[in-house]
């Protein structure tokens, strides 16, 4: 219950925090952290929404199952005016209140209740696995704009180097230093980082329109989200495998999901044999008749009443509680190898999500790497050919390197907080994958 407590407690929060947000037309200016994106999604997601009316549902239900531990009470009257012989009589009256209260059942009401219960509680797990998918989606999103926004940023970069280089190639021509050629390749070079450039801008457009849509804004909107730390997803992080699937126990959502399904099956299967069984019940009326004294068994202000004690015992259904008593054992049965079926899956998970976040590491080490060696070929070559012991063609060469390591950098890097989330989503715990600002570092 832990795991989606929070959750519910994640969505009021957001409310609480901007009244106007579920209303709101356009996103709220300056830079937005990934936690206040988060809280701002899901104050107007409609999927988080309706899961958790759906969780809600199944708390009243569960309520009203406690019922059956209370009285039932009811009253009636009546009017009635008689008619014989082509003349209307006169007006009689009544009243009354009658009552029953279950004493015994062996237990049946208690397998029903917790039957609710377990249906109430598989349904908040639900609830809590349709927020961490949204904000898992959201997180993606997020990282994705910050991918984008740091491409626009190398394109931009890049083409101020190609924009130097062509400069620097004229001036060496018109001194007679370099050939035509110089020139010509160094104007190729800086057309191909505009047409970059505007492809990197883009793709930024579509990240943007991508969480702006995801946010129920319209994606022709504008938003502004800041960047992530530099130590985020540090190998200091890493756990095992089977330390991970300790915490999924407890922690993932379909899994617990599917231990409340069992017991619901296990309380439903309980309860379809208890029918089988017998019951015993108190029961009382209290009646008032005020009947004219010309009607038969008349009387003035009659009061009577009664009171009871009843058993019951179904005898033979045509077989019907035989065959829902082996119907709620095979549901039973299904439900044990559904959460063998979600244990394995949620190992698969945990697995491939982790696995691919070590490799992202890895990756973003290489990439860091890479884009240093190719920092400083850029501006070693860069000088060289400006004394004239580089060709135009070494120079583009470094700066087509240097735009590929940039590139490789930021996909490395926002993938890596991308596999870090799903690492958390996969063990129910995607909470553990957020990271803002006031937590780590300086950014990249």
């Amino acid at each position: 219950m832990k795991s989606w407590i929070f959750c519910l407690m994640l969505l009021p929060s957001a409310v609480f925090a901007a009244p106007d947000c579920a209303t709101r037309r356009a996103v709220p200016d300056g830079k937005l952290t990934l936690q206040e994106v988060i809280e701002l999604g899901l104050c107007r997601n409609p999927q988080t929404a309706a899961a958790y009316l759906s969780l809600e549902s199944a708390r009243f239900a569960k309520n009203a199952g406690y019922a059956d531990y209370l009285p039932n009470v009811s009253a009636s009257a009546s009017g009635t005016l008689p008619y014989r012989n082509e003349e209307w009589g006169d007006w009689s009256w009544g009243a009354s209140l009658s009552a029953s209260y279950l004493i015994f059942d062996f237990g049946r009401r208690l397998s029903d209740i917790k039957t609710l219960t377990a249906v109430w509680r598989a349904t908040g797990f639900d609830y809590d696995d349709a927020v961490q998918n949204y904000v898992y989606g959201i997180i993606g999103a997020y990282y994705t704009l910050l991918n984008t926004n740091a491409d626009v940023d190398a394109a931009s970069a890049s083409r101020a180097v190609a924009q130097t280089a062509l400069d620097t190639a004229q001036k060496k021509f018109k001194a007679g230093a370099v050939a035509r050629a110089d020139v010509l390749k160094a104007e190729t070079t800086l057309a191909t980082r505009d047409l970059e450039l505007e492809r990197a801008k883009n793709n930024r457009e579509i990240a943007k329109g991508t969480l702006l849509s995801k946010l129920s804004f319209a994606a022709d909107g504008d938003i502004e989200i800041a960047d992530m730390p530099s130590n985020f997803g540090s190998r200091d992080e890493n756990k095992s495998i089977d330390d991970l699937i300790d915490m999924a126990q407890t922690r993932r959502p379909d899994l617990l999901r599917a231990s409340a399904d069992v017991d619901a099956a296990w309380h439903r299967r309980n309860s379809s044999f208890l029918k089988n069984l017998p019951s015993i019940s108190a029961s009382g009326t209290l009646s008032w008749n005020d009947t004219p004294s010309e009607s038969f068994n008349a009387g003035h202000n009659h009061i009577s009443g009664s009171i009871g004690v009843r058993a019951s015992m179904p005898i033979f259904a045509g077989f019907a509680n035989m065959y829902g008593v082996r119907s709620a054992q095979a549901n039973y049965d299904r439900a044990l190898e559904n959460q063998r079926a979600s244990h394995d899956n949620a190992v698969l998970d945990i697995f491939t999500a982790y696995q691919n976040y070590k490799t992202a590491q890895k990756v973003l080490g290489q990439t860091q790497a890479l884009l240093k060696s190719a920092t400083e070929s850029e501006r070693v070559t860069s000088g060289m050919y400006k004394v004239g012991k580089a060709t135009m063609l070494d120079w583009q060469t470094a700066q087509s390197e240097l735009v590929d390591a940039q590139k490789q950098n930021n996909a490395a890097k926002y993938d890596l907080f991308t596999k870090r989330a799903a690492v958390a989503l996969a063990i129910g715990d995607i909470q553990s994958g957020l990271m803002t600002q006031e937590q780590g570092g300086d950014n990249d």
